[in-house]
């Protein structure tokens, strides 16, 4: 089956998706004085890299999730898949709220656990449709595995969290 086998409609409606996620990650996303004095680790990636990693496992996780939809038309596979990335996002997002808005890298470690078992969940419902779909969204795992493992340092570098700055 094509990328395109049930035409432009699953590939716009994930795209946009993508972008939605990417978008309110983002702005949820502040660089600001407070993040600039937390203490990071030396092998934390530059705030460049972030971008481009970023734009590289949505648009694989995007492809995934759109062979997968076109790979299985079954309604109840779908609404698995679909709940799936719903799910995903809406984690992917709350991450950025907690560590960034909120100040909270604390509750973000937390909630980062739920994220990296969201995104194990992905690779599973794609890969067993599509070895290829699922393998496009281990990236993404293994970014989230970084990040999880960058926001534990930056924890036990920075605690306690919540005191009035």
């Amino acid at each position: 089956m094509t990328l395109l086998g049930d035409g432009w409609g699953p590939p716009a409606v994930a795209a946009i998706a993508a972008v939605l996620v990417a978008l309110a990650g983002g702005l949820a996303t502040r660089t600001d004085a407070w993040y600039r004095r937390l203490r990071v680790p030396a092998w934390k990636p530059p705030d460049w890299a972030f971008g481009p990693v970023w734009t590289i496992i949505f648009l694989l996780t995007t492809i995934a999730a759109v062979m997968v939809w076109n790979a299985d038309p079954d309604p109840a596979a779908r609404g698995v898949l679909l709940a799936a990335y719903a799910v995903n996002g809406l984690l992917n997002i709350a991450w950025s709220v907690l560590f960034f808005r909120f100040r909270r890298p604390d509750w973000a470690l937390a909630e980062v656990a739920a994220l990296w078992l969201s995104i194990a969940v992905l690779v599973l419902v794609t890969g067993r449709v599509s070895t290829t779909a699922g393998l496009l969204n281990l990236p993404y795992l293994a970014w989230v595995s970084v990040a999880a493992c960058l926001n534990l340092r930056i924890v036990r570098l920075n605690a306690p969290f919540g005191a009035p700055a």
